[in-house]
């Protein structure tokens, strides 16, 4: 199975969706229909560690790279995730250089970080990987990717792009939208940042990602360059299928 890194490399341009459920039958659905990744949500979810892994298990049976969004850039939290054998690690409202630092220290191994080590967890395949092998597998392997989604993050961006072991610079337009001021992502003010952090990024070499709330608007982001794009969740998904099936059988909602 390709690493999501590879993916990108090969593709230029990844699929996913967020997942706030924890059933892993949801996961191996989006494998087997052909997703790319799917970002286990941790931050606007309910899950707990212990609750994520059979879903990365379900993920990886079905080819699907895995990738958690933790609740905050505690060094503990992207540990624990790091642990259970994930493709990344998506960390919210990194809003300058020494946050973004902060995130690759946590999720990097010596020498490009200061990750904790315990060889006894998936990730080490539970101590039969070599240990040189596992620390320089999961540096190169495992992507980092900092959500830039506040004014401040927006106004740091070129110092964070400077910051070596991010891989993705991934813009939240609704969090970026109330930094902004603006009643919704749809307003000028929040497109027009969108875009020229697309295009600092790109101009950078470096890989953007974004959340987008529908196909059509996935589709957009891929052709001005976007490398990862995630797309609605599956509840939204769900909840919007079952709301056009009542009504198409007469029901109201």
């Amino acid at each position: 199975m390709k690493t999501l890194k590879e993916l990108i490399a090969e593709k230029k341009s990844v699929f996913g969706i967020f997942s706030k459920t924890n059933d892993p039958m949801f996961i191996e659905i989006m494998g087997k229909a052909g997703i790319d990744f799917v970002i286990l949500d941790c931050e606007h979810g309910p899950n707990s560690p212990r609750e994520v892994l059979p879903l990365v298990l379900a993920a990886k049976a079905s080819g699907l790279n895995a990738v958690v969004r933790v609740g905050s850039s505690s060094v503990i939290e992207i540990q624990r995730m790091l642990d259970l054998g994930i493709s990344g690690v998506q960390v919210p409202q990194v809003q300058n250089e020494a946050d973004a630092r902060g995130v690759v220290k946590s999720a990097k191994f010596a020498p490009l970080g200061g990750r904790g080590v315990c060889c006894n967890v998936r990730a080490a395949d539970y101590s039969l990987k070599k240990r040189q092998e596992y620390f320089s597998g999961q540096n190169s392997d495992v992507a980092v990717i900092v959500h830039i989604e506040g004014k401040e993050g927006f106004d740091n961006l070129d110092s964070m792009m400077d910051v070596d072991g991010i891989d993705i610079f991934f813009i939240g337009p609704n969090d970026l939208a109330q930094s902004l001021g603006c009643p919704g992502v749809s307003h000028k003010k929040v497109q027009d940042t969108v875009n020229e952090i697309i295009a600092k990024c790109r101009k950078k070499g470096k890989h953007v990602g974004i959340y987008a709330d529908n196909v059509q608007s996935a589709v957009k982001y891929k052709e001005m360059g976007v490398s990862y794009v995630a797309c609605s969740t599956d509840v939204g998904i769900f909840a919007r299928g079952c709301s056009e099936m009542a009504k198409g059988f007469g029901g109201h909602g």
